[in-house]
């Protein structure tokens, strides 16, 4: 495979052994002592170990890092860069690595606490933005794109709402994709991922608003999910497959800075307070949110199945190709399969997915009616055409 480097969105090194480059993209930025951050899970495996093993200066590891990462997480870590004298960070691993990482990197410079910086208005003026780390991404899963994402989600625990942090410089100065790092990951983990980044690019391209950029890249994502997503599961050494499912969730982060929508919105409330797997859940709610916003979108989705090549090029076709994707991946079609009734907090996750950000950004406008209606069809089965 060649090597290949790109500059969009930002400075991306691409390629087998790429990782081999993690010394030369901290010399590069003028991190002499950098900060891994990873999650417990990753840390002591072989690629953080071979990583390790090419850095030539000193690193620091911190590693308490949780599936759907906390405040908490992000205060100790803070803590921990300060307290060892590091000048960077190496955010390595999933969504949850990433994202706490990077703002392990932005919150090392301020003085205001992390939720002043929540994605409303104009908050992330607030941020000294003299002060933030610089910040290198090498993602080891094709999924959250968050390596390529000018924001993080972090759970508040006090409130048990996932919060998404903005700032521009939150986007990483180097990106690290090297299929290698993947080719060990587990199937299912590799098909929850591969559909949040087929969420990302769907979403991305159905918000409104005219963004013509994000819509290309968008489109191009979901056609190399389609081509390789179900090859990358189902044979998890084709490095190929990994390359191309890396490049995809890369593309989706970089699409969605036009929006995401009700997908997004309705995961993060049962992310935050079920501990689902947030690629996973972005998979049940599709169809359910694909149908409630039909009325909306079916023109955008028949272009889709004219680029994808789906067969039917319809809406009805699309949706069929999302049902036996999910069917072939062994994905649930119920959100009950995953969450008991009584551990179904339906006024509460609904209030929380109409307040989330990703809600602006969907095609039809949501009621907490909607909402509520919503997590409904998902918990029997039932899809709004039916």
């Amino acid at each position: 495979m060649n090597k290949f480097n790109w500059n969009y969105p930002t400075t991306m090194w691409v390629g087998e052994n790429r990782i081999k480059d993690i010394s030369l993209a901290c010399k590069t930025l003028n991190i002499k002592k950098p900060l891994l951050v990873t999650d417990s899970d990753l840390v002591n495996s072989e690629i953080v170990k071979k990583t390790l093993e090419n850095l030539n200066v000193t690193t620091e590891v911190y590693s308490n890092v949780k599936g759907n990462p906390t405040g908490t997480n992000v205060i100790e870590g803070v803590s921990f860069y300060k307290k060892k004298n590091c000048d960077g960070v190496i955010a390595f691993g999933g969504g949850s690595g990433l994202d706490v990482g990077k703002a392990i990197a932005f919150m090392s410079g301020q003085k205001l606490p992390i939720w002043d910086f929540v994605d409303i208005g104009d908050n992330w003026t607030k941020a000294n933005s003299d002060f933030i780390a610089p910040i290198i991404a090498v993602p080891t899963t094709a999924g959250t794109g968050s390596e390529t994402g000018r924001a993080s989600v972090i759970l508040n625990e006090e409130t048990g709402v996932k919060n998404i942090i903005f700032h521009p410089k939150f986007l990483p100065s180097i990106v690290i994709l090297d299929p290698l790092l993947t080719v060990e990951l587990p199937a299912k983990i590799t098909a929850a991922t591969g559909m949040d980044a087929l969420a990302h690019n769907l979403e991305a391209y159905c918000a409104p608003g005219f963004h013509p950029m994000a819509d290309g890249i968008a489109l191009e994502g979901m056609k190399l999910i389609k081509k390789w997503l179900l090859e990358a599961v189902n044979n998890g050494s084709n490095v190929e497959a990994r390359m191309n499912m890396l490049t995809a969730a890369s593309m989706g982060s970089t699409a969605f800075q036009k929006g995401l929508g009700a997908i997004h919105s309705l995961s993060h409330p049962v992310n935050a307070l079920n501990n689902i797997h947030h690629g996973l859940s972005n998979a049940i709610f599709m169809p359910y949110v694909l149908t409630f916003n039909k009325d909306m979108i079916e023109n955008k989705i028949i272009k889709v199945c004219e680029y994808l090549e789906i067969e039917e090029k319809t809406f009805n076709g699309f949706l069929k190709w999302i049902l036996d994707l999910r069917k072939k991946l062994d994905i649930p079609h119920k959100l009950s399969d995953l969450i008991n009734e009584k551990d179904f907090e339906l006024d509460r996750l609904s209030q929380m997915a109409l307040n989330d950000p990703s809600t602006g950004g969907n095609p039809k406008k949501l009621t907490i009616s909607d909402m509520k209606t919503l997590y409904q069809y998902s918990m029997t089965g039932k899809l709004f055409n039916e």
